[in-house]
């Protein structure tokens, strides 16, 4: 499937509108980073690596017609817009993670003439949007080698194309293996409350022509118990020092079953989703989201009273000790993660 999540085009952000998936395919085109932020904050783009890529877009539509005449008038405004998109989610590494990249592109040529800071702001977003495919695709090489020959694999919300830019992590890895002429088979947790399991997995795994079964988040157990479930592939949207994986609520769970029925578990992510800042997963801010997203059916249809209290975190974090491998651009790390991972960033 030849499409790209997240791209600039004729001067403005083009994306895919996710929340209108499956029913209709259409394209969004950003002209201001208050369209931007809304986008992100009601995942018309979501995924780790996409919001890296929309974050660096984003800082270079919010600084491209500056008027500054010096740098700290520019650094201001760029000051600005950084903190501002920085505001919109706050679990994806790869958010703050390209907005840094934007800031220390500015200051190390602050003595360069402000159009041509503006240009490498830019060359800076693109150069993102590039490693992301290279980076996607190295994960699918590197995870690939752990799929067998019919394995059947089970995966959570969407780290797949619409995730990216246009390849995926851990569905990049069922990807790169089908690629290899390996015959697999896919299910896919719905992944409540927002359905990315349903509306995107399984919609983009079709388009790819990918065996896929969708089922409920409550049925992963009755799977494994059954043997029906070789191995287990989440995304990730932030990794700590010591391996501990935020990912989309009930990647937790599924992490846990796997360890009763002595099933691998495996993360995919780029080195781009690590936090070197943050040592254990008690230290990753977990967003918490709006009711509605639990009270409503998709916005359209009250399926609670309206006067319940709501829990929505919208990610859990596993633990190291029940992660069997985890996948990177790098190639893959195992335990002890602390060791391993800090070898791989030197």
């Amino acid at each position: 499937m030849d499409i790209r999540t997240i791209e600039w085009k004729k001067n403005v952000i083009k994306i895919i509108d996710q929340t209108k998936l499956p029913l209709t395919f259409k394209y969004v085109y950003i002209k201001d980073i208050k369209t931007l932020w809304r986008a992100i904050r009601s995942m018309q783009i979501r995924g780790a690596p996409a919001l890296g890529a929309a974050a660096g877009l984003g800082v270079y539509l919010a600084v491209k017609d500056s008027q500054a005449k010096n740098f700290p008038e520019f650094k201001k405004e760029l000051d600005n817009a950084v903190y501002y998109i920085a505001s919109s989610r706050p679990t994806a590494r790869n958010l703050f993670w390209a907005l840094e990249r934007m800031v220390k592109v500015a200051r190390e040529n602050k003595d360069k003439p402000i159009s041509r800071i503006k240009k490498l702001i830019f060359n800076e977003a693109d150069k993102i949007i590039q490693e992301d495919r290279a980076a996607c695709r190295k994960i699918g090489y590197f995870g690939a080698k752990l799929i067998k020959e019919n394995n059947t694999i089970l995966t959570i919300c969407n780290a797949g194309i619409l995730a990216t830019i246009d390849y995926g992590t851990a569905l990049g890895v069922i990807y790169r293996a089908s690629e290899d002429g390996k015959k697999i088979k896919v299910f896919a947790c719905e992944t409540r409350p927002m359905l990315q399991g349903a509306r995107l997995t399984s919609w983009e795994l079709n388009k790819n022509n990918i065996d896929v079964t969708l089922i409920t988040d409550s049925m992963a157990a009755t799977l494994m118990k059954a043997g029906k479930i070789d191995k287990v592939i989440a995304g990730a949207d932030r990794i700590a020092q010591n391996g501990d994986s935020a990912n989309k609520i009930g990647t937790y769970s599924l992490a846990v079953l796997c360890r009763y029925h002595k099933i691998p578990f495996y993360i995919a992510a780029p080195i781009s989703t690590f936090d070197s800042k943050i040592k254990t997963g008690q230290d990753i801010p977990i967003e918490e989201r709006k009711g509605r997203e639990l009270k409503e059916l998709f916005f359209k249809q009250a399926i609670a009273p309206a006067q319940v209290k709501v829990f929505n975190p919208a990610f859990d974090v596993t633990p190291n000790n029940l992660i069997t491998a985890i996948i990177t651009d790098k190639g893959i790390i195992k335990a002890p993660y602390g060791k391993n991972i800090s070898r791989k960033f030197r």
